[in-house]
């Protein structure tokens, strides 16, 4: 079982030169570090994925769709930054706000002529309720219009998101609106690598799970046990667990493409190994000692230091093992987090 340990363990030190701020093009150019269980590693590219896939195995991908949820509006003559993260329902979204603690219940944010929104609540881990009231369509339709998409903080750049950001920060999977944050080991697939996967016999099976913002968040405790995850929204149904069952039933391999995708593979298989379907919320938190059993193997982007997802992947692959991974990495210079390189991991346990 899970084992509770000092979040130091994840620490690591990354030059921030290795941080990248723009995608590599074309998407399957970008470098993929092959993680063998024991052994050396080996240094690809993303087009070199399907030497490391077999007939019968899946790809199992995000197909969440990012909204732009960035706003910019004023309270009286106050400027406020709001990145909507968790959609609350009947057109109310939980955001995190600059400055929040100018904001209190009863306060109006104008964002245009024709969108603005009362603050009903506020706490210290979801940020600010927003109510914009109207109905969800509308207030898609909205945010398509006038907002910006939510780049991680760590993508630093004065001018903020740019209009080539629309596209560069969405999966060629991109089908159901609901993400605040891209699943970004899929950012790296172009329709071509598709089908040269495709046609090796591989499938490509599709599941949703809503990326929120708290994603980015670092883990502020000093042990795993005292960390609060933020839940996301997430859909597999009968047929997709059909599908999954039937793959690993004939000897294939399930391979998740990023830890979304295997966050919910792992909240949706049973001890039985069986995966059945799933709607709903999920806060999984998965550290060392977690006993995977939704997924043989993942592809997936590198990671911040004390993060829950560089937590994930050790319990994956093992701490060890990631570490040398990491620091193999960064003295090659490979590119970290959204618009970055990526790894590909065989599970240890």
């Amino acid at each position: 079982m899970p084992q509770t340990m000092k979040v130091d363990l994840f620490d690591f030190t990354l030059p921030e030169g290795l941080i990248a701020t723009e995608p590599a093009t074309p998407r399957d150019s970008a470098r993929l570090l092959d993680v063998p269980q024991n052994g050396p590693f080996h240094d690809r590219l993303i087009r070199d994925l399907p030497l490391l896939l077999s007939a019968g195995d899946a790809l199992v991908v995000n197909d969440t769709r990012v909204i732009p949820t960035r706003l910019f509006g004023k309270r009286g003559e106050a400027h406020i930054e709001a990145t909507l993260h968790k959609n609350a329902g009947n057109g109310a979204w939980w955001a995190f706000a600059k400055p929040g603690k100018r904001l209190r219940p009863a306060d109006t944010v104008i964002f245009e002529d024709t969108l603005a929104a009362r603050v009903v609540e506020k706490n210290d881990h979801d940020g600010v309720l927003l109510d914009f009231e109207m109905p969800e369509g509308e207030l898609l339709a909205a945010l398509e219009e006038y907002g910006a998409m939510p780049l991680p903080p760590y993508i630093a750049r004065k001018e903020g998101p740019r209009d080539s950001d629309r596209n560069d920060y969405q999966t060629m999977f991109a089908a159901r609106p609901g993400a605040v944050a891209a699943p970004t080991a899929g950012l790296h697939f172009t329709p071509e690598l598709y089908d040269r996967i495709a046609g090796l016999g591989v499938r490509i099976i599709r599941l949703t799970l809503h990326v929120g913002a708290g994603t980015f968040l670092p883990v502020k405790v000093e042990d795993t046990q005292d960390h609060r995850m933020h839940s996301e929204y997430g859909e597999l149904s009968q047929t997709t667990a059909d599908a999954l069952n039937a793959i690993r039933q004939g000897g294939g391999r399930l391979v998740a493409v990023g830890t979304t995708a295997l966050r919910l593979l792992e909240t949706a298989t049973g001890e039985d190994n069986v995966v059945r379907p799933f709607c709903g919320d999920t806060d999984i938190f998965i550290t060392p000692g977690h006993t995977f059993r939704g997924a043989d193997a993942i592809m997936t982007n590198f990671h911040l230091p004390r993060s829950t997802l560089f937590m994930l992947v050790c319990a994956f692959a093992g701490t060890d093992r990631m570490k040398d991974a990491y620091a193999h990495a960064i003295e090659n210079h490979y590119r970290f987090y959204s618009y970055g390189d990526a790894c590909f991991l065989r599970r240890t346990t």
